[in-house]
């Protein structure tokens, strides 16, 4: 066998291509410089937080643009992991590294190809339920509670259970990262995002409801769409599928054919499938349970962890073989930490530049005297532009609700359309913007570029947009 061989033997679905790395670590570097010189031509400001670190409204104080000196930006990627909010990217980091541990265990032990075989069997014919279904779950338990980066654990399973149906990695990516992100901003309870906000209002999270679940159901049937428009053109030709010949690849390791009944194969099936049914409850009782919610990483870390060790242990006869395939998916995935700490880094220098506060205060200024729908557009491109920068959406609810409800109650707008303006410019576009860390590791577990990724979503990106513009002006002119 040649080196060559025997490296696609050892490849696992998990690993981060190098191209991929490259070009999303560039990309990450600009943005970092990018900040550092903004910091130079932004005049530093800051508002007055109460004690709970929520903004005063009519506090800001401007200052000089001073600039942020040039060893914070180089060591930025260092300070991420211990600055305030470094426990949760350490946290983020090592779930990843379980995770990746667990599912190379799952490929090596042969685990995959168990249960797709038997899957495939199962759903051959039925290929179109199957996507309307798992569509549907993803964007359900975004919407429903707010969960995003734990349903994208499950990216490798659904990635490969799409290729042996006969689809290709794209589908997998548009089927869990894409539908579980579009279910997060199409939200209907979201409690990171609705049910927050609707606290700080002091509204009901039920409240207003009904346009937020016509939304969902838009977006759904817009996502299905789109991934059978993907499909009938693969169909037609396989080649214009963007991972074409890395699929190619997959497939020849997903051959079923050889896959036979045995005890062995069986066992292997009931014990990773009962692993599995653990994770999906894991993850109903996180969603239900409010009390350990804010602990849904650290809780899942813990049950992949041991889950996969057992499974592991049932099914490996050289039980050390288990700690060695762990350590290998880890060791795969580590190159996605300096991803993490790359795209954390730009908040960290926007923060410590203290630009943030002048360029929301200098928007939110604009708003004033203006129509109600104009606002609108203007809160969503503020709301946007902070998405850059800060992606964790009860993050930027905290930094700017306080102000924009006073501003909203004054030009007539009611706080379930704020609201519905904040989820839609929060939550879509954490699936194009290069700064967001779970799509630059879903696409690096993928192997699907950052470009390729673009050139496959931007048409259905726009349509959503669109979608969302019409549905404000609506909500607007109802008196939503």
């Amino acid at each position: 066998m040649t080196n060559e061989e025997n490296v696609k033997k050892e490849k696992s679905f998990t690993t981060i291509s190098t191209k991929s790395f490259l070009s999303v670590v560039i990309i990450l570097v600009c943005m970092i410089a990018i900040c550092g010189i903004l910091s130079l031509v932004i005049p530093q400001g800051e508002f007055l937080k109460n004690e709970n670190g929520e903004i005063i409204a009519g506090t800001f104080t401007q200052g000089e643009a001073s600039g942020i000196a040039f060893w914070k930006i180089i060591t930025a990627p260092f300070r991420v992991f211990f600055v305030d909010g470094g426990l949760t990217i350490i946290m983020i980091c090592l779930f990843l590294l379980v995770m990746s541990g667990v599912f190379n265990l799952l490929e090596k032990t042969n685990g995959m190809k168990v249960i797709m075989s038997k899957m495939v069997k199962k759903f051959d014919r039925k290929k179109r339920l199957v996507i309307c279904l798992s569509i549907l779950f993803f964007m359900l338990f975004g919407s429903l509670f707010g969960l995003f980066e734990e349903l994208v654990t499950l990216l490798p399973f659904v990635t490969v259970f799409m290729l042996s149906l006969g689809f290709d990695t794209m589908t997998g990516l548009g089927v869990c990262l894409m539908s579980a992100c579009f279910g997060f901003s199409a939200a209907i309870t979201n409690p990171f995002s609705v049910g927050i906000a609707s606290s700080f209002a002091g509204i009901s999270t039920l409240s207003g409801v009904w346009l937020r679940i016509l939304f969902f159901v838009i977006v759904y049937a817009v996502v299905c769409l789109f991934i059978f428009r993907h499909l009938k053109k693969i169909k037609k030709n396989p080649e214009k599928s963007y991972t074409y010949e890395d699929d190619l690849e997959k497939k020849e390791n997903l051959d079923f054919s050889k896959s036979r009944e045995s005890a062995k194969n069986n066992r292997i099936f009931k014990v990773f499938l009962t692993f599995f049914i653990v994770q999906f409850v894991t993850l109903i009782l996180i969603a239900s349970i409010r009390a350990i919610s804010d602990f849904a990483i650290p809780i899942l870390s813990v049950t992949f962890l041991i889950g996969g060790i057992i499974a592991g242990l049932l099914v490996v006869d050289e039980k050390k073989k288990v700690f060695v395939y762990l350590g290998k998916g880890a060791l795969s995935m580590l190159p996605a930490v300096l991803l993490i700490a790359l795209a954390s880094s730009v908040n960290l220098i926007m923060n410590e530049s203290k630009i943030i506060d002048t360029i929301m205060n200098t928007v939110i200024n604009f708003l004033q005297g203006k129509s109600t729908f104009v606002c609108v557009l203007y809160i969503y491109l503020l709301i946007f532009i902070l998405q850059i920068f800060i992606g964790s959406a009860s993050a930027k609810i905290f930094l700017i609700m306080p102000i924009l409800l006073p501003i909203c109650n004054v030009i007539g707008l009611s706080p379930n359309l704020l609201i519905l303006v904040y989820c839609i410019a929060d939550g879509f576009s954490d699936v194009i913007l290069p700064t967001n860390p779970v799509l630059l590791i879903g696409l690096s577990m993928s192997n699907v570029s950052y470009g390729k990724w673009v050139k496959w979503t931007w048409k259905i990106q726009l349509i959503i947009f669109l979608i969302s513009l019409l549905l404000l002006f609506l909500g607007v002119q109802i008196g939503y």
